[in-house]
């Protein structure tokens, strides 16, 4: 079941939204605040986010640029204003689609079908990557160790999902930072390592002695099989 942000401070197009999407099977959640979009965001992982430009605590552009920040999330504009340097403004930041007020919500649902699409999230969740005894699922955003859960912050999330859609790949620093943190350019560099640094920890290894994140002096990490690692020493 696909999940949807609406994001809107209009009660009835609000309403509307959630009770039309809703009878056509997504689960959909509601805030009427960018801070609100925020929190939802970072906490529940939607998988696509329809956002109103109007709201009351922080401008939708700059919203945008905020969420972009932190999560590759699909996102809709929906808006009441066609003026054109508006939603070039939405789509530079970040934007995926946007429908002008009023719309219908087959018309909502079409766009949202046809960006989820584009983005690779239609369809079926994706399964759970595997490597040695350690399960990441995207869709739920769970791992766990040994069948035990591995309590991990987001950013940490993120850095190990990453590692293991390439297992035993060596993957960049750079590449990381612009997967985890959109920053391509190095600028964090820094907390790359010290998030690095309490994943390792959680792994329960050190750099010194690594069991699943492998460093590639120079280069970057691989996420690797412990047992099938030492095998071929």
């Amino acid at each position: 079941m696909t999940s949807v942000l609406v994001v809107e401070d209009d009660a009835a197009i609000r309403s509307a939204l959630q009770r039309g999407l809703s009878e056509r099977g997504l689960a959909v959640a509601c805030t009427t605040t960018g801070l609100g979009a925020l929190e939802a965001v970072v906490r529940d992982a939607p998988e696509l986010v329809l956002l109103d430009l109007g709201l009351p605590d922080i401008d939708g552009v700059v919203l945008i640029s905020m969420i972009r920040a932190t999560s590759g999330v699909p996102i809709i504009v929906i808006t009441a204003n066609d003026d054109g340097r508006t939603l070039v403004r939405a789509l530079d930041a970040g934007a995926d689609d946007y429908v002008v007020k009023p719309f219908g919500t087959d018309q909502v649902a079409a766009r949202m079908r046809a960006v989820l699409r584009r983005s690779g999230r239609e369809g079926e969740a994706p399964e759970p990557l595997r490597v040695g005894q350690l399960v990441i699922d995207e869709r739920t955003r769970l791992v766990t160790l040994r069948g035990e859960p591995l309590p991990l912050s987001r950013k940490e999330f993120e850095i190990l999902l990453t590692l293991a859609a390439r297992a035993g790949e060596v993957v960049t620093r750079r590449e990381l930072l612009a997967s985890v943190w959109r920053d391509a350019y190095g600028s964090s560099e820094r907390t790359l390592d010290v998030h690095v640094s309490w994943l390792r920890r959680k792994l329960g290894e050190t750099a010194a002695e690594p069991r699943y994140l492998v460093s590639v002096r120079g280069v970057g990490l691989r996420l690797v099989d412990p047992s099938a690692e030492s095998a071929t020493r």
